[in-house]
């Protein structure tokens, strides 16, 4: 829809969609995107990552995941370093990069490391159970279920939308019936949300739209704040908390 995006955040084992938004490719959208899968990461654990080669991912996910490294002087002497951020020990990052030619036709792919060892990402891959190598077709498959499964999506046609707020909308709700309605043959007929323990079962649509959901104002503000702190860096908060008086 116009220059917006569907940027996607997936769960490869248990195949949860995690996070699901509509911008720009922005380094503020992937930030929000990152956020999201930090605050899905259960006591603090740091989760192996595959990107493809989006410009503004290295600088989301310092933002987000990143710690404060104090630079020093190797003399003792001379202008002191800035402090910048720097990924946390345990956190791999692999990325697959596709080479086109200048007719945009695929050359090769190629796959590196970010974030921590190529190997040590190689052997993650391989325990987890999704691969062999650093990859990304897990998502690419959901992006393809996506447009098979929503008509605004779909390349040359009139189902286009035209309001981001209604695309927006139709974008939550197939999420949410992807995680709970639709089981997956990959997961022995099970939902996403069954794989990560729940629900017990493979939910229809009349339950889903009767389950009972009630927030309270409170806990929508606790869950903003969660996402802003998510979103703020080490960097910004050091820097904060360190700031002179100016009075």
């Amino acid at each position: 829809m116009g220059r917006n995006w569907v940027h996607v955040a997936l769960a490869a084992v248990s195949r949860f969609v995690i996070d699901l938004h509509l911008g720009p490719r922005t380094l503020e959208m992937a930030a929000h995107l990152v956020a999201g899968v930090a605050l899905a990461c259960r006591g603090g654990h740091l989760p192996l990552v595959l990107i493809d080669n989006h410009l503004p991912y290295p600088a989301a996910l310092l933002q987000v995941f990143g710690v404060v490294k104090h630079g020093r002087r190797r003399q003792g002497r001379g202008r002191k370093k800035k402090r910048r951020l720097k990924p946390p020990p345990g956190l791999v990052v692999g990325v697959v990069e596709k080479v086109r030619d200048a007719g945009g036709n695929l050359v090769k792919v190629r796959t590196r490391a970010l974030f921590g060892r190529l190997k040590d990402i190689r052997r993650r891959v391989r325990e987890l159970g999704i691969g062999q190598e650093v990859n990304t077709a897990y998502v690419e498959r959901l992006n393809g279920t996506l447009r098979g499964q929503q008509a605004r999506l779909a390349r040359r046609t009139r189902h286009g939308s035209r309001l981001a707020d209604m695309l927006r909308w139709a974008l939550g709700l197939w999420r949410d019936l992807y995680n709970w309605t639709r089981g997956h043959a990959a997961l022995d007929g099970h939902s996403p949300a069954m794989a990560l323990g729940l629900a017990d079962r493979v939910w229809s649509v009349r339950r889903y739209v009767a389950y009972p959901v009630h927030v309270s104002d409170h806990q929508r503000e606790a869950w903003a704040d969660a996402r802003n702190s998510a979103l703020e860096s080490a960097l910004d908060v050091y820097e904060r908390e360190h700031a002179l008086p100016t009075s």
